[in-house]
């Protein structure tokens, strides 16, 4: 890693001004993000080496919550402290929440066939974008057959069982499952770390608003605190990258008609065509809820919820990832628990995904051309915008 110079707000305002740049950029998902953040920190910059960034990602990927946000969340904190983590993180959002901002803008005073005709294109680009999702994380995270009868089973579950907590049931079932079959000899024991007050603190907090914001929204019946619990659930439950906000939020939101279900799936398809993370979504979704706290109140307090998970444990486990990655047990319940998240997204892709925006052979075509686009390699943004005009077009013949 690179010597750290200059004071604590040069390094800050470092930070801030390289992930700016990244999030007007970087086009293309999570994977195309870690892409990105080696050539701009470990090739251009020089602010950690090759090892240190693998090790990151590792423990990202490990981590619930967004990788490659939280990748970018822990070089700020790395580089400038926690302020520089705030930055990064403000940083590499803010352009694509201005975006899904305008969208969601639009999306209220969209009427007639035009308006319809571009919401079902651009969910004709999100069944694409999630079919792709599910194939690409299907090759990587369920490369066995006991792994994709899981991820197979998963999703019959969540669909047979009309549940809202139930995908958080199946991946912590998978996880137990995981654990409870890890054959492997255990590691060495690594040196034991010293004591972090701290990053327990962080971690114990985390854990802690799982329990004690559910509990709150139940007393005081405040709908900010019952937003707030949906969204850090999510933000704390997802395993496998941001396409599974997908299937988290549709039974928070969705399912509880907390949102209208065809601008939910409208704004997942927009948010394909923003640079940045895609749990930016969040803030589109809060501004669209049907009651209060909604407009921009509900959506930065609904993109704080989903984001908070993933600074707590990001600063809380860094300083203990040498230990922790050693320990097989915890490694076997994560690849379950990833094979469940599959499950989860094949859920999504058959209900809402397909059965709102496929009514007529038509549909199902386009939907083709633009999943043959995106293995294409064409880029997601355009896909999406393209999807969107063929709707228009369609809709004026």
């Amino acid at each position: 890693m690179s010597t750290e110079t200059g004071t604590p707000f040069s390094r800050t305002l470092e930070v801030f001004t390289a992930f700016l740049g990244l999030g007007l950029t970087s086009f293309g998902g999570p994977v195309a993000h870690l892409g990105y953040f080696r050539d701009a920190f470990v090739v251009r910059r020089k602010w950690l080496g090759e090892a240190d960034y693998a090790d990151l990602v590792a423990l990202c990927q490990f981590l619930p919550g967004p990788a490659s946000s939280q990748v970018g969340i822990a070089i700020g904190q790395m580089r400038a402290g926690l302020a520089g983590a705030l930055a990064a993180w403000i940083a590499f959002t803010t352009p694509s929440v201005l975006v899904l901002y305008a969208v969601a803008l639009g999306a209220g005073i969209w009427q007639g066939p035009l308006a319809a005709g571009i919401l079902h294109g651009l969910k004709l680009a999100a069944l694409a974008v999630v079919a792709q999702a599910v194939w690409q994380m299907a090759i990587r995270l369920t490369p066995d057959w006991p792994r994709r009868a899981l991820a197979v089973i998963a999703a019959a579950l969540v669909l047979a069982i009309p549940f809202n907590a139930m995908p958080v049931v199946v991946i912590a079932l998978a996880a137990a499952i995981g654990a409870s079959l890890d054959a492997a000899p255990t590691a060495p024991a690594a040196p034991r770390a010293g004591p972090h007050p701290a990053a327990l603190a962080a971690l114990v907090t985390a854990l802690a608003l799982l329990a004690v914001l559910p509990l709150l929204a139940l007393v005081t019946h405040s709908g900010a605190l019952d937003i707030a619990d949906r969204f850090y659930r999510t933000g704390a439950l997802v395993f496998g990258g941001g396409h599974v906000v997908l299937p988290l939020l549709k039974n928070e939101l969705v399912t509880t008609g907390l949102i209208d279900p065809n601008l939910f799936l409208a704004g997942y398809g927009a948010a394909q065509a923003v640079p940045g993370p895609l749990f930016s979504f969040a803030f589109y979704a809060g501004v669209l809820l049907k009651t209060p706290p909604n407009g921009i109140a509900g959506g930065l307090l609904a993109l704080g919820a989903i984001y908070l998970p993933s600074f707590l444990l990001v600063l809380g486990a860094l300083p203990y990832w040498t230990r922790l990655k050693q320990i097989p047990r915890l490694r076997a319940a994560l690849d379950m628990a990833n094979a469940a998240v599959v499950g989860l997204l094949l859920a999504a892709l058959i209900n809402p995904v397909f059965t709102s925006a496929v009514g007529k052979p038509l549909d199902l075509l386009i939907a083709a051309i633009a999943l043959a686009a995106l293995t294409l390699r064409l880029p997601p943004w355009l896909v999406v915008l393209a999807s969107g005009a063929i709707g228009a077009g369609l809709s004026l013949l």
